[in-house]
């Protein structure tokens, strides 16, 4: 399913229905304390919506809460990488390097449910099979997987594996940790930058329809930072490994990818759509992990 067509939770569900729209509720000024709960609340609910990790019940669910849970998107992504990272250290100590990015990566598939994978096969198929808007959408929204996507979806997670597994052991985790944060970052800068171009009565969960301020937006941006602290402190010598140039290139080839989904998506589609978003996380990730697999001469 993609990015905006998945269902949230049973009880995300039922409970929506007994609620008022979001703009019929008032935005008190919230204290510190209040601030703090209500942040760690969306966090929960954008684990919940991007993973298959089990959370705590909510009490009195608001539908705003899962747009609002898009800046928190990030921060998803930093647990993911570092769940995946633990697997690919040990497989790593296992068995060979080839293998143990075999067995993060479908970790992390396992994990994530195959949410932005999903998005991305259904991009590839709508985008290379539909040649209008609404034969597009009509193809994204198809469950059937076609050559596009099987093709799309194949390449992406070789690369992905083969990138890895040419990596040092100690880069390689810095590179799960930073890519899958990152990536999510890039993803959901589509949401400020383009708008919705599905077509929203089809959209299950409406409350991601929407645009994402600068604001939120430069509050996601710190959990990219939260994750650039962690890798140094805990992982300084692989730091000392990857060269500027690297660091370079990854951020280079990230953006590029994602001004790519960006320019197709507003091209094709007028705007971004949930499988839009999941194709252009998958994108910037494998193009991050290219940057700093990179042998870059003379640097």
């Amino acid at each position: 399913m993609s990015q905006l067509s998945k269902k949230p939770s049973k009880q995300l569900s039922k409970q929506s229905l007994n609620q008022p729209e979001p703009s019929q509720q008032s935005s008190p000024k919230l204290s510190v304390g209040q601030f703090i709960k209500h942040e760690w609340i969306l966090l929960l609910v954008a684990v919940q919506f991007l993973t298959r990790l089990p959370v705590p019940p909510f009490k009195n669910y608001n539908p705003q809460w899962l747009h609002q849970s898009s800046r928190h998107f990030p921060a998803v992504g930093l647990l993911v990488g570092l769940l995946c990272a633990g697997v690919f250290w040990l497989g790593s100590v296992l068995f060979t390097p080839l293998v143990a990015a075999v067995l993060s990566t479908a970790f992390g598939i396992k994990l994530t449910g195959a949410f932005h994978e999903d998005g991305l096969a259904d991009s590839c198929d709508g985008l290379g099979g539909g040649l209008t808007r609404e034969r597009t959408l009509t193809i994204m929204k198809d469950s059937r997987l076609g050559t596009y996507g099987v093709l799309g979806l194949v390449s992406a997670l070789l690369l992905k594996i083969s990138l890895l597994a040419a990596m040092p052991l100690s880069v390689a985790i810095v590179a799960l940790i930073i890519g899958h944060t990152a990536s999510r970052l890039l993803c959901i800068s589509l949401l400020a930058l383009l708008p919705y171009g599905g077509e929203i009565e089809h959209a299950k969960a409406k409350p991601m329809a929407q645009q994402l301020t600068s604001l939120q937006g430069l509050f996601s941006s710190g959990w990219l930072l939260v994750a650039g602290v962690l890798v140094m402190v805990i992982f300084p010598n692989a730091i000392q490994q990857i060269s500027i140039g690297q660091w370079l290139l990854a951020l280079v080839l990230a953006l590029v990818a994602t001004e790519y989904m960006r320019r197709l998506l507003r091209r094709r589609l007028d705007g971004y759509t949930g499988d839009g978003l999941g194709a252009t996380q998958q994108l910037s990730e494998v193009a991050i992990y290219a940057g700093l697999a990179a042998a870059i001469p003379f640097i």
